[in-house]
């Protein structure tokens, strides 16, 4: 990364700035131009399985407007984009030996491309959660780790060679945690296993998050592999996972709070997934993700914690899965105060609160019960990982939910003062941890560009900077796409070599009032 001539308190010029998204989550036509189906198709459509009874058919609708999502994403000047392939609308069965679906190869070039002649960086991820159908169906999906690492291998060889001539930035996977523990364990994501018979008919909580999760780690490593000895010399990409976790603080200063917060980090960051001080996504589940990769192992506390119930990797694997990764991923959104006690294994034995010992608040409560405001949290997070792991960061997620959002008339909701406010203090913390604690943090992606099909939530709940009108796809950009834009526009060192044609436009373009903001039309 060029530092050698950044202005003091400025970031990178190759700094890499933008919003992310996810295939299921804006796509939409889901049956057009011979896509398969993915796991999350009918279980979203299931009685009970997102909180509005809606699914994601249209979402967004962006398969068909793509052209108008990167006119906005132009008009917004980012230097990057995050988006996610849908393994099923590539190969629709799923498999290695499953026919490739050209349709969809299409779109995702024609996207690609259209990207980058917008002087726009596509940082691609491979999976976002939507296993094809066909997969689970065949031989239990993520559960069967001999099948699913090679059909994944298969995936991804495909990705590499269509795409990877134009595309040197890969996410092998998104959120390992997520993965395991909301589809494997409490059963609230796709595909819905659960030892809970109130939820799911048949699953396994206390033995199938780890296998899978186990799988994810493997299926990760080995298309590292393919791609470093296939493709990376003449490519020139790099590749990565991103891995979900919240910063993990004591409740107060006891043994047993300290000891609690470390356990959170040690199951979600040493796992592969969040991290929170302890963290895989729900903090137990962090370093049982990122250990394995970063440092070759499951960190003690889950080995102890799980026993037997843990996987082991062979000597062959752990030789693939140590150092898989060019990069720390890392989706972020809050912290918690963490205090002794419990017996949820997917948050390490710990409890989780946001009211301090004299009752009150970590911070500004969003929409969603597990987020707060707490921007120093974000930085002792980079702090932490950077320490830890000594990769760069690239933050791959980090976005609020405004309380209430959804019940808003549009005008009001586009004067969005509390996702503003969480922006302010993530960019501010950003920059302190790089220009201050020397932190190598190297990409940043708001989530989301657009309000969404917020997976179990249905589209109650908006992270948006970009306002989605559900009933006619308009798109009205809100204030925190003038705030992120302005903010980057404004602290990366700037590149004086880079055409006036090529430079964003002047963010106040966006508008000053609710009733002036420009409107991609459906």
């Amino acid at each position: 990364m060029t530092t050698a001539r950044t202005a003091p308190h400025k970031l990178p010029r190759d700094f890499l700035w933008g919003f992310a998204t996810a295939s299921f989550q804006i796509e939409g036509s889901l049956d057009k131009d011979g896509r398969g189906k993915s796991f999350w198709d009918d279980f979203s459509k299931l009685p009970g399985k997102t909180l509005d009874g809606r699914d994601g058919d249209v979402a967004t609708d962006s398969y068909k407007l793509w052209r108008e999502d990167l006119d906005l994403l132009t008009s917004y000047g980012v230097k990057s984009y995050r988006f996610s392939l849908a393994w099923s609308r590539i190969i629709p069965l799923g498999g290695r030996n499953d026919p490739v679906n050209e349709q969809g190869i299409k779109f995702y070039s024609d996207l690609i491309d259209a990207l980058l002649a917008r002087g726009i960086t596509p940082f691609v991820t491979l999976y976002h959660w939507d296993l094809p159908q066909t997969l689970h169906d065949r031989y239990g999906g993520w559960l069967n780790k001999d099948e699913i690492v090679k059909d994944y291998e298969n995936y991804a060889r495909v990705c590499f060679e269509r795409f990877g001539d134009r595309v040197k930035h890969w996410l092998t996977m998104n959120e390992p945690w997520c993965i395991s523990i909301l589809g494997y364990g409490r059963g609230v994501f796709a595909p819905g296993r659960s030892s809970d018979r109130m939820r799911s008919p048949e699953g396994d909580s206390t033995t199938e998050p780890w296998i899978v999760g186990h799988s994810v780690i493997l299926a990760h490593a080995y298309a590292t592999k393919l791609y470093r000895e296939a493709f990376r010399q003449r490519q020139g990409g790099q590749i990565g996972i991103t891995l979900n976790g919240d910063w993990a603080i004591p409740y107060d200063d006891s043994p047993e709070s300290i000891a609690a917060a470390q356990h959170a980090l040690d199951v979600a960051i040493g796992g592969c997934a969040p991290v929170s001080v302890a963290v895989w996504s729900a903090d137990s589940a962090f370093a049982s993700a990122q250990d394995p990769i970063y440092l070759g192992h499951y960190p003690a506390y889950l080995r102890e914690m799980l026993g037997e119930r843990l996987p082991t990797f062979t000597p062959a694997e752990l030789a693939v899965v140590k150092g898989s990764s060019d990069f720390y991923g890392m989706n972020t959104y809050t912290t918690n105060l963490c205090k002794a006690g419990g017996d949820d294994e997917f948050q390490g034995k710990v409890e989780y609160t946001f009211t301090r010992p004299d009752g009150t608040q970590l911070g500004t409560q969003a929409h969603c019960a597990w987020l707060q405001d707490y921007p120093q949290g974000f930085r002792e997070l980079m702090n932490y990982l950077w320490n830890r792991y000594h990769m760069p960061i690239y933050v791959t997620e980090n976005g609020f939910a405004v309380k209430d959002e959804n019940n808003k008339p549009v005008e009001e909701a586009l004067s969005d003062g509390d996702r503003v406010e969480y922006f302010r203090g993530t960019t501010g913390a950003l920059l302190g941890a790089v220009a201050e604690d020397g932190v190598d943090v190297r990409a940043y992606f708001a989530w989301s560009l657009l309000d969404n099909f917020e997976w179990a939530d249905g589209y109650v709940t908006r992270f948006g900077v970009t306002y989605v009108d559900y009933e006619t796809q308009r798109r009205y950009p809100k204030d925190s796409a003038r705030f992120v834009c302005q903010w980057f526009k404004e602290h990366v060192d700037k590149d004086e070599t880079t055409p006036a044609s090529k430079r964003p436009a002047n963010v106040a373009g966006l508008g000053t009032d609710a009733q002036l903001v420009r409107a991609v039309a459906a």
